[in-house]
């Protein structure tokens, strides 16, 4: 017997309002093993797009005519050698330049240095995916480029990648929720509201440098802001929720965003940089999850990424001052001798 499948139907619809028949979306995939190009073109196809190019890595790198950069760019590189990291930062410049989508697949250990060249086209960067994972930033890229459900398309998933589907759309509504409640938002139900709608409500006001505003008169009113707790303190902390997961099963307790602001906060306080690689080791979550939350706390103005003056290949990823004033509150609040969190 075979296995079941799901079906995700989209409606029909290949023209514009104004009658004009749109072209479908370009996309150029990059990898060197044959079987992935073909899998990848396969995906591509059923979702109503125009796989304009499926090539091998060299490609990418002797492309004089900047073919690479269409509307949307597949790039799978799981080990990078400098050459290809050059590549890769020429791809970034022009795809932000050009206003181009790009996924790029890796594995943990490129992770730093992939993630290090790719600094402007705000890529979506996954970490040994699964198709499912692909397919969820293929979503993703359609959604950015203002497309999603064009076309009428179908797309097939056995029980595996339907399963790992429906936790990755779980995790995504997750962020919404968890953002949503960080920033007070009365909605945290996720009811109706985007993603991209709980990180604007939660981003942090420009104009308010830290202070709180007078409600009568609606000037900034200066706080003194506490010092960060003890580095000390915050790595015990991190230490205990860590160990729930030698009693109970790891994830009942994911809470990506807190561990990662936790292990920032310590980070800051003892005056070190935190690698993205080590970030996501902290989250407690697979690195592609992380990344994403880690885009998302970026959006909502609570980290930073911060280049090494000396390696333009790495960069790192901070707390923004804002961030770390409220931790440090946070902190202030429930004292030393507070409640293990």
């Amino acid at each position: 017997m075979g296995q079941s499948v799901t079906r995700f139907d989209y409606e029909d619809s290949t023209t514009t309002r104004s009658g004009r028949v749109r072209a479908p979306l370009a996309v150029a995939i990059f990898a060197d093993q044959p079987l992935l190009r073909a899998e990848l073109a396969d995906d591509v196809t059923a979702a109503g797009l125009c796989v304009v190019r499926a090539h091998t890595l060299g490609a990418l790198l002797d492309d004089p005519e900047d073919r690479g950069v269409d509307d949307l760019v597949l790039v799978d590189c799981p080990v990078v050698d400098a050459a290809e990291l050059a590549a890769l930062s020429r791809l970034d410049m022009l795809a932000a330049r050009g206003g181009a989508q790009v996924v790029v697949s890796t594995s943990l250990d490129s992770l730093e240095a992939v993630f290090g060249c790719l600094d402007q086209s705000q890529p979506d960067i996954l970490v040994a995916p699964s198709r499912a994972d692909r397919m969820i930033a293929l979503g993703r890229g359609l959604a950015r480029c203002g497309l999603a459900g064009r076309g009428k398309r179908v797309r097939e998933l056995d029980d595996e990648d339907r399963l790992t589907l429906l936790r990755l759309t779980e995790q995504v509504s997750e962020i919404a929720r968890t953002l949503a409640r960080l920033s007070g938002d009365g909605d945290a139900d996720g009811s109706g509201a985007t993603v991209e709608d709980k990180v604007s409500a939660f981003r942090f006001d420009a104009a308010d440098g830290g202070g709180a505003r007078d409600r009568d008169n609606g000037r900034l009113a200066r706080t003194i802001r506490p010092p960060l707790p003890d580095p000390r303190l915050i790595r015990r902390i991190a230490r205990q929720r860590q160990l729930r997961a030698r009693f109970f099963q790891g994830d009942l307790f994911a809470d990506p965003a807190w561990d990662m602001l936790l292990d920032l906060t310590a980070a800051r306080a003892e005056h070190a940089r935190v690698s993205v690689t080590s970030l996501c080791i902290a989250s407690g979550v697979p690195p592609t999850t992380a990344l994403r939350w880690i885009g998302q706390m970026t959006d909502a103005g609570l980290f930073r990424r911060v280049e090494d003056d000396t390696d333009r290949r790495r960069a790192f990823i901070a707390l923004t001052d804002r961030a770390a004033d409220a931790m440090a509150r946070y902190f202030a609040e429930i004292g030393t001798g507070g409640p293990v969190v």
